[in-house]
């Protein structure tokens, strides 16, 4: 059974982040509020995990898998950015987008593009996913709560806790954080390109 959860959306409780982040460190796979969403996440290297992740979501592995980094230092160990597209991202973080880059060696070879080598990386604008990050010291491997079939995700913790409570570890619940994902902008070709409209402007991108 998932161990649930109960986070203050504005003041997340220290003690529930730690030990949400010690479950983290130790294996778990957890489903997590953003600000685009709840999201299913593990620790960078988890490959239990993973395959976990695809057999919830029926992904293959062509799926961009995305890093929630905390910010631009961490964000930066994990994918090239040229000072152009680095700008470009500076005004649209944090948000709810998801931007599609050419990985370093620090990613691991399972979480990248089978033939592009690239990765999604992401910077989100919510206060319990940041103290989980901040806290964690790392980023999330992490992927939309999505059920194959279902054209929205779940919206609500103890819905997750409910259905999802015998494939996951652990469910984050801070409320309703929406139902649109991320949007998704693929700068891996130099020039931006939408893959995905979702919750973040795409405008800034065309």
């Amino acid at each position: 059974m998932a161990k649930y959860f109960d986070v203050h959306p504005d003041d997340p409780q220290r003690r529930i982040i730690g030990t949400v982040a010690d479950s983290i460190r130790s294996g778990a796979l957890v489903a997590y509020p953003t600000d685009s969403c709840y999201a299913l996440g593990c620790r960078l290297g988890n490959r239990e995990a993973l395959d976990r992740i695809r057999t919830i979501r029926s992904l293959d592995d062509r799926h961009h898998f995305t890093l929630v980094c905390e910010n631009f230092g961490q964000l930066g160990q994990f994918v090239h950015i040229d000072n152009d597209v680095f700008r470009a991202l500076k005004a649209a973080t944090p948000g709810r987008y998801t931007f599609i880059l050419p990985a370093t060696k620090e990613v691991p070879r399972q979480l990248q593009h089978p033939k592009k080598k690239t990765v999604g990386v992401r910077i989100p604008d919510h206060r319990v996913t940041q103290a989980l990050l901040a806290e964690l010291g790392e980023p999330l491997v992490s992927s939309t709560l999505l059920l194959p079939g279902e054209e929205d995700p779940m919206t609500q913790g103890w819905e997750i806790k409910d259905r999802l409570d015998h494939v996951v570890d652990a469910v984050v619940d801070s409320g309703d954080c929406g139902t649109a994902p991320t949007t998704v902008v693929d700068f891996s070709g130099g020039a931006p390109e939408i893959v995905r409209r979702g919750a973040g402007d795409p405008a800034r991108f065309e």
